[in-house]
C-alpha cells in the first residue's frame, strides 16, 4: 500500500526548530514534486513550501528564510526545518509527495506543531 506518513511535530517554545519529517511507503517520490501545507483552527489548509522534481522550492512569505525544504538521495523522505518557530506556526503539518509513473499525489494524515510563546 502506498502512503506518506508524517513526524517530528511537539510542542517548542517560540524561537525553537523542529523538524519535520514526511517518509513515503510502497514508493518513491522520484520524478514528482513534494509540498508541506498546514491548518490551523479555524483557518483554511495553506501551502507552507514546495520542491518540484527539477529541485526549484516555492515558500510561503510568512516561512521565508526560516524553514527549509529538502528531500534525501534515496526520495523516499523529505523534511521541512523550521527554525526560529513563532506562535502563529502553530497548525497541524500535512505532507503532499508524488509517487509513480503518473505522480499521483497522497496527503499525510499531519503532525501538531504546537508553538508557546
Amino acid at each position: 500500500q502506498v502512503q506518506v506518513v508524517e513526524s517530528g511535530g511537539g510542542s517548542v517554545q517560540a524561537g525553537g526548530s523542529l523538524k519535520l519529517s514526511c517518509a513515503a511507503s510502497g514508493g518513491n517520490f522520484r520524478g514528482c514534486g513534494i509540498a508541506w501545507y498546514r491548518q490551523a483552527p479555524g483557518k483554511e489548509r495553506e501551502l507552507v513550501s514546495s520542491l518540484s522534481s527539477a529541485g526549484a522550492t516555492t515558500y510561503a512569505d510568512s516561512v521565508k528564510g526560516r524553514f527549509t525544504i529538502s528531500r534525501d538521495n534515496a526520495q523516499t523522505t523529505h523534511y521541512l526545518q523550521m527554525n526560529n518557530l513563532k506562535s502563529e506556526d502553530t497548525a497541524v503539518y500535512y505532507c503532499q509527495a508524488g509517487m509513480g509513473f503518473n505522480c499521483f499525489y497522497y496527503w499525510g494524515r499531519g503532525t501538531q506543531v504546537t508553538v508557546s510563546s
